[in-house]
């Protein structure tokens, strides 16, 4: 049987991807650990490699198609042997939105939709699950007030709100809820002119009206894309619609600030010793017949050693909240905050305490530029047990960073500038570094969280004790 090819999850959070780019043309014989496209997330290009021998037979979904669900056919592949073309038939006939078929409709192993694996580090992705309907209840006692099964289920009848997937994906950009648009097409049905007209300001019902079974939008926005717009001329902007990364970031971001509850600890960091070990280490690093030296530290990977063995010495703080219990982790897994055009990432550095520094510096700028040209993996840039933030080369004395979940904590480092402080009873001059640490008050109470980033200074300040 011919197998068919599905988008592929690859995060547990993740609904859609792109299809940046097919590697394979239709009727190109395909081998086992082939790499047949590239799938694109709000974070990485993914390579897509092939599970099966065969002929692709049929390219269902195009390459430079954005926003494809997870588990949609996006290709068909004939087993050898097979019929190329009555494959490539039967998959047009099906169509882009066909899925996995449900639990109750598999068919015998040979025709399962099989999903290529992705990046031999990389986890497959779990097979996908069917939606169960809900089992009928029944009530008890009976009498006027008792709600039967057919009486629940012109309930739920009554409360859908029908649209199509165009109308709630432009509702959702839109930030308002789809139930409150008043539809045009048949029966009632809620299109995309519907939502056209509702971000104009027309043909959306009061809050109060929505339909009761309608979804509640994730964020709230104070003030609708309509207002916002009302408040400048034509012609005064340009409306650049978000990417997936844009979106996921203001989702996760939004989403920490609502629900974890921050708190700030800032301390000054004396770093002359540090600068000074710094410049000598780069001029002791050895070199290649080109003369290019085998590394070169930055203070960042100090900042990144520094915090790795600061949790070694406070493993309390080395935590994630869940509601069953604390995770107390036994590495320091460091994320890094990389910009990128219109968003960032946070590239890991996974058992930095056990690294040195030239390690963390080279393992750094790799993951820096893969980074920057969509090439991590997902294990390279989820997880991890803290961050940090570095805005010092841009001139920032100092500020605050916004915690990523899982993460308990995140450090916020500022610029290293001279200023005057007071040694012995006199003025003078030292390189002093501000930074900020982020705490997630249900895993790190204050008392601790002094003592981590109390932790922290000591190490920074006397980069020989990171040697030791």
């Amino acid at each position: 049987m011919p197998v068919n090819i599905l988008m592929p999850a690859l995060s547990p959070t993740m609904e859609k991807g792109n299809l940046a780019k097919w590697l394979k043309k239709e009727g190109d014989a395909v081998k086992t650990g082939d790499v047949i496209a590239e799938i694109e997330t709000d974070k990485a290009t993914m390579e897509y490699e092939a599970i099966e021998d065969g002929t692709l037979a049929k390219i269902v979904v195009p390459e430079g198609t954005n926003d494809v669900p997870v588990n949609q056919l996006i290709a068909v592949l004939a087993q050898e042997g097979e019929d190329v073309k009555a494959a490539a038939a039967a998959a047009a006939k099906a169509g882009p939105a066909a899925k996995a078929p449900s639990a109750a409709e598999a068919a015998p192993k040979s025709a399962q939709p099989v999903t290529p694996s992705l990046a031999k580090e990389a986890k497959a992705p779990p097979p996908p699950i069917a939606p169960r309907a809900p089992s009928p209840q029944r009530t008890e006692g009976g009498g006027e007030g008792a709600r039967t099964d057919g009486q629940a289920a012109i309930d739920v009848a009554q409360n859908r709100v029908f649209s199509s997937p165009l109308a709630r994906r432009l509702a959702k950009e839109a930030g308002f809820d789809i139930g409150r648009v008043q539809g045009s097409g048949p029966h009632g049905r809620i299109v995309a002119r519907d939502v056209a007209a509702a971000r104009e300001g027309r043909g959306l019902r009061a809050p109060s009206a929505a339909a009761a079974g309608a979804p509640a939008p994730t964020i709230a926005p104070a003030m609708t894309d309509q207002q916002i717009r009302g408040l400048y001329e034509d012609g005064s902007y340009e409306i650049v619609p978000h990417d997936g990364m844009r979106r996921t970031i203001a989702a996760r971001l939004t989403a920490s600030v609502q629900t974890i509850p921050h708190f700030y600890l800032t301390v000054d960091c004396d770093i002359g010793k540090l600068l000074q070990a710094r410049e000598e280490i780069n001029a002791a690093a050895p070199k290649d017949k080109d003369g290019k030296p085998a590394y070169k530290l930055s203070v960042n990977d100090f900042v990144i050693k520094a915090l790795a063995l600061a949790l070694q010495r406070v493993p309390d703080a080395n935590a994630s909240w869940t509601e069953g219990g604390m995770l107390k982790h036994k590495h320091s897994d460091i994320g890094v905050a990389v910009a990128m055009p219109n968003g960032l990432i946070t590239p890991i550095v996974r058992n930095a305490e056990t690294k040195s520094l030239s390690a963390i510096s080279n393992e750094m700028r790799e993951l820096a530029v893969r980074a920057r040209d969509r090439k991590l993996k997902p294990h390279e840039y989820q997880g991890g047990t803290t961050a940090v933030s570095n805005l010092g080369m841009y001139g920032i004395k100092d500020f605050t960073a916004v915690i990523n979940p899982p993460h308990a904590t995140i450090l916020a480092v500022g610029a290293g500038e001279e200023r005057a402080v007071v040694r012995n009873g006199k003025i003078e001059a030292a390189h002093i570094m501000s930074v900020t640490m982020s705490c997630d008050h249900r895993a790190v109470d204050g008392a601790l969280g002094a003592v981590l980033i109390g932790a922290f200074k000591a190490l920074i300040e006397n980069p020989v004790m990171m040697l030791v």
